[in-house]
């Protein structure tokens, strides 16, 4: 039998669980998605390939749970961020504001490492609603300002802060991308200096 290294069984599943997640993250963004391997993640974690399996049926599923965790943290936040506003209009910027310093930070790798899950529908599906639930907050708040379509315009605005994370990927100064993306967004959603 196994030796248990936790005061119950279900802390020791949960123990092992979290180190699996950890060397499977450390893998990721060491050798990109290609290198989350059972074998690979076992030999991280210091157990044998086989007990993987006890806790992830593949490779796909452990990836799909590192990139689900770190949205869920990413997500956390954002709404941290986002909730301590009392305008709509500083909630939309507060959003804007927080997604570039979690990506200049690095955030995102692992989602943008980890994404586009091959094969497995579930996977995606969970990814796809993860990534929906980060948006929520910004969905929110252009809601409470009376947008006519806060969902589309939802997905305009991630649609500019992607590729201002791309410029900041690429090496431009994060200060000054931020500066030109807030500004933009701000004419565009005609939000005011006063309103954020």
């Amino acid at each position: 039998m196994p030796r248990i290294d936790a005061p119950t069984v279900a802390e020791h599943r949960a123990n092992q669980e979290r180190a699996l997640l950890d060397a499977a993250r450390v893998l990721l963004l060491e050798g990109g998605k290609a290198a989350v391997t059972p074998a690979a993640v076992g030999a991280v974690a210091g157990l044998a390939r086989s007990s993987v399996y006890k806790y992830f049926r593949s490779g796909d599923e452990v990836l799909a749970r590192v990139v689900a965790d770190d949205f869920a943290e990413w997500g956390a936040r954002v709404r941290e961020a986002v909730d301590r506003h009392d305008t709509a209009d500083g909630r939309v910027m507060a959003y804007v504001r927080v997604t570039l310093e979690l990506a200049a930070a690095g955030a995102h790798r692992v989602a943008v490492l980890g994404g586009g899950m091959p094969g497995d529908p579930a996977a995606r599906a969970v990814l796809a609603r993860h990534h929906h639930d980060l948006t929520a907050p910004l969905r929110t708040a252009l809601a409470d300002r009376g947008d006519p379509d806060p969902g589309l315009t939802a997905d305009l605005v991630d649609g500019a802060l992607g590729r201002a994370i791309d410029r900041i990927d690429a090496g431009e100064p994060v200060a000054d991308v931020t500066r030109v993306t807030t500004e933009f967004l701000c004419r565009a959603l005609r939000i005011t200096a006063a309103g954020h």
